[in-house]
């Protein structure tokens, strides 16, 4: 069975590539919940962005910015427009 963390970071790797921002948001508030680490996400992101091309990396940017309020202890709000589930 694959660890939910890693199931997190994939559906994160394909709203990333789908360019979809409250997705992105609501996937990294959970995959940071999950305890996932800095590492471990940059290494999905880097997946999105070979897959996603150069706005693959714009939106990845946006994965990482969010993880990092994440750290600092601020509060993220995400408002999804699409059926996110806990993994």
């Amino acid at each position: 069975m694959v660890p939910a963390k890693y199931k997190i970071l994939a559906a994160l790797a394909i709203v990333v590539v789908e360019k979809c921002e409250p997705c992105i948001r609501a996937y990294t508030k959970m995959a940071f919940k999950a305890g996932v680490t800095m590492e471990e996400l940059l290494e999905f992101l880097n997946v999105a962005m070979t897959e996603g091309g150069c706005p693959g990396e714009e939106w990845s940017l946006k994965a990482y910015a969010v993880y990092k309020e994440l750290q600092q202890g601020k509060e993220v709000k995400e408002e999804v427009c699409c059926k996110v589930e806990d993994v």
